[in-house]
């Protein structure tokens, strides 16, 4: 048993097992889909005011625009690692001691001074810290939870046990201590940890729209879906409260499931989508999720970014874009054929040069969120390490 473990266990009236320590995340069972939730998308209508129900060829548009400055500058990656390092039992239960670490990274594309050459690409904000997940089964004293919690966390840094193994945590995250239908407690305690890694992608875009960064010329890619949830945790939990930061980024998700979309006939256009040509989108739809999952409205679409024959399945290549509407007209009615098309090119534009024989998702990467990818995972602790530490 590990010093840290025994801590918390004396800290919080607990008694720990001694338990096999691992990683969640190499276990199918324990998988929290990052990119996209499991319900189905039934368009109500189209999401832009050309209402044709063929693809567009987008491939000129994009030869032209790359003439031009490109339209992002910035690009978005979270990623979190989760691991059971202990159980413990409370009140004749027993819980899984959960650990994480969560890496959230900026990236901004530098031009030169000419305005259209690329220049040079750094980080510009990150966010990579450990959390801690315990029931709240923990706080046994029934002192507010924030308060126990918070000063749970701040006694663990401050004890010699976690000086000696240089370990910082910055949250202590509270899982609920009943068990929900379908839910384990690993499975609460590693959402609770993915809620943490949202809130905190929600924070780096809220301090881009507040420097001013995000503008009509300056766009954000969101590596990833747009339909967050709405939670109780967090500090931009609630969704329409911060929707407004939203209105210069765009999701793009390079897994998807297509046999969720539907046309307005209710009928799947999981063909539609794999029979793309290169360079094609298919129409915007608009989506309206159930205000209890998600309080905002979407345009999705499709592009193929890579020719058919030299990828591996027919999904390969192939991009699902995201753009939150906001209030209003946009929410009501859709964007401007023109924006969509816009979006589309400069994010065709993006596909090289390409990450072949580094990531076998090379086909559906573009690079410039390939590299914030990178530098995102590479804050991460070993996992051997990581689990020694406790």
């Amino acid at each position: 048993m590990g010093e840290i473990v025994k801590y918390i266990a004396d800290e919080t009236d607990g008694k720990p097992f001694g338990s096999f320590k691992y990683g969640y995340d190499n276990d199918p069972q324990m998988r929290i889909p990052y990119e996209e939730q499991d319900l189905p998308i039934s368009p109500k209508q189209y999401a832009e005011n050309v209402k044709i129900p063929q693809s567009r060829d987008m491939e000129a548009l994009s030869r032209q625009l790359s003439a031009f400055p490109p339209l992002f500058h910035y690009f978005l990656d979270g990623s979190r690692m989760v691991y059971k390092v202990d159980d413990i039992q409370y009140d004749k239960k027993v819980y899984p001691l959960v650990a994480g670490q969560i890496s959230v990274a900026c990236c901004e594309r530098i031009m030169k001074d000419d305005g259209i050459s690329f220049g040079s690409f750094q980080h510009y904000e990150e966010e990579s810290y450990s959390v801690l997940a315990l029931p709240n089964a923990a706080n046994s004293k029934g002192i507010d939870s924030s308060v126990f919690f918070r000063n749970l966390c701040n006694k663990i840094n401050s004890s010699e046990q976690a000086k000696r193994k240089k370990l910082h945590l910055q949250k202590v995250l509270v899982y609920s201590s009943s068990q929900q239908k379908d839910s384990s407690f690993d499975k609460l305690a590693t959402a609770r940890i993915q809620d943490e890694m949202v809130d905190c992608e929600k924070k780096i875009v809220a301090k881009l729209v507040s420097q001013h960064k995000l503008t009509p010329d300056h766009y954000l890619i969101k590596d990833g879906s747009l339909q967050y949830r709405t939670i109780k945790t967090g500090d931009f939990g609630e969704l329409k409260k911060i929707r407004s930061n939203y209105q210069r980024v765009v999701g793009v998700s390079k897994m998807f499931n297509p046999n969720l979309m539907s046309n307005s006939k209710g009928q799947s256009i999981a063909a539609e989508i794999a029979n793309l040509p290169l360079f094609h989108r298919t129409p915007a739809i608009m989506w309206e999720p159930d205000p209890a999952f998600c309080e905002a409205n979407f345009a999705i679409w499709y592009v193929r970014i890579r020719e058919r024959d030299k990828t591996a399945t027919p999904y390969s290549g192939i991009l699902k874009i995201e753009k939150m509407l906001m209030t209003g007209d946009e929410s009501e009615r859709g964007l401007t054929t023109d924006e969509v098309d816009m979006i589309t090119a400069n994010i065709i534009n993006e596909r090289n040069p390409v990450c072949y024989g580094k990531d076998a998702r090379w086909a559906n990467h573009l690079y410039p969120v390939y590299m914030t990818e990178c530098y995102c995972k590479s804050k991460f602790k070993s996992e051997y390490y990581f689990l020694n530490i406790f």
